[in-house]
């Protein structure tokens, strides 16, 4: 991801972060879902990645559904057009730790269904099911080194 225009530390007393950036806290949102445990699990998650503009991310020991969708009241300039009237969560909001200037990096993303079918392929024991039909195949995915680490972490 490439370096901001502006510093944070750069910020002159008064001088709002926000005037700075694009708005990346108003382009998704992410909410904390239980991590994945049985293959019915896997299987909501791989729901939840069908619908597009979705996606799993991994941040510590926390799983998290984030959904891909500007906020409504977003402007051309990057401003909140409901500023004076916004919700609470957004008056909550600071950038002492927003990701202006962060890296996107996650312990584990999930973009596709294929990688969430990966990741369950590794991270649970093998079905009866699955080794009669020899259902043993792989996906080339590039998650799977990370898949096998977390697995390794995990068990």
């Amino acid at each position: 991801m490439p370096k901001p225009k502006f510093a944070r530390a750069d910020l002159k007393p008064g001088e709002c972060l926000c005037d700075h950036c694009t708005a990346k806290c108003c382009r998704y949102f992410a909410l904390p879902i239980e991590a994945p445990k049985i293959q019915k699990d896997f299987d909501y998650f791989r729901w939840y990645l069908i619908h597009g503009r979705v996606s799993i991310f991994v941040d510590g020991d926390t799983w998290y559904l984030m959904v891909h969708n500007d906020c409504d009241h977003l402007q051309e300039d990057h401003r909140c057009g409901i500023y004076q009237d916004r919700p609470q969560i957004c008056r909550d909001y600071t950038t002492d730790d927003c990701e202006y200037d962060g890296d996107g990096q996650y312990d584990m993303l999930f973009e596709c269904s294929e990688q969430i079918v990966e990741f369950a392929e590794a991270f649970l024991p093998q079905s009866p099911r699955a080794k009669v039909t020899g259902r043993t195949k792989k996906l080339s995915l590039p998650i799977l080194s990370t898949v096998t680490e977390q697995h390794d972490k995990l068990c």
